[in-house]
């Protein structure tokens, strides 16, 4: 496979102490699954980091090692592979209150074949493997947490696979609606049928037969 240079830059970030509420809502995000205590909220602060990025900016690229658990606080991002023809086929979408990484990149140290790049200006919280493991091992209740959630993408991947070998364009069509109700309208038809393996002229006419019903 040729090796392909992207012609966007490099994700520019920004990191400080900014508004306290993006962590505030990644302590209820978590606190879905199960309540935290303060002293379980304080350790997860100090240890995420908060970043800006802007549109069509990068927070992982192909050759990276993925050093990062992400939370999207506010925003859109894709995670997608190119082929050797430059093809994009996009992966997963992640928005707010949504985690993204190579998870098998981010475990293993190995370089990544994929990208992840901001489809609108987002804000997100990252946490390294250094730290998510010091508070798994200190704070059990973390390691049970990233559990469930790792295998609630499990799950989401394999029916998904399911469906690119068993189903319809248009039933993969209505599972995405089902999936990324919030992003339909957010993100353009070339986007949506890269993740459908369709042409984004065939989404057009799906869109306008379901339309009609």
């Amino acid at each position: 496979m040729c090796q392909l240079k992207s012609p966007f830059k490099l994700v520019t970030l920004y990191s400080g102490h900014s508004d306290i509420m993006p962590k505030e809502k990644l302590i209820a995000h978590l606190s879905r699954y199960i309540p935290l205590k303060e002293i379980e909220k304080n350790e997860l602060k100090e240890r995420v980091i908060e970043k800006h990025v802007k549109r069509r900016h990068f927070i992982l690229q192909q050759y990276d090692v993925c050093k990062y658990y992400t939370f999207v606080v506010q925003g859109c991002f894709k995670m997608y592979g190119v082929d050797e023809n430059a093809v994009e086929h996009n992966i997963q979408f992640a928005a707010e209150n949504e985690w993204i990484a190579d998870i098998g990149s981010f475990h293993s140290g190995n370089e990544t074949r994929l990208y992840i790049e901001a489809i609108e200006p987002s804000i997100i919280l990252q946490i390294d493997k250094t730290n998510l493991v010091y508070l798994y091992h200190n704070h059990p209740k973390f390691d049970r947490i990233f559990r469930i959630i790792a295998e609630e993408k499990l799950i989401e991947f394999q029916n998904r696979v399911l469906q690119n070998i068993s189903s319809t364009a248009d039933e993969r069509y209505l599972s995405f609606l089902k999936q990324y109700s919030l992003l339909a309208n957010r993100l353009p038809n070339t986007q949506i049928a890269s993740y459908l393996g369709i042409t984004p002229e065939f989404l057009s006419k799906i869109r306008r037969i379901n339309a009609r019903k």
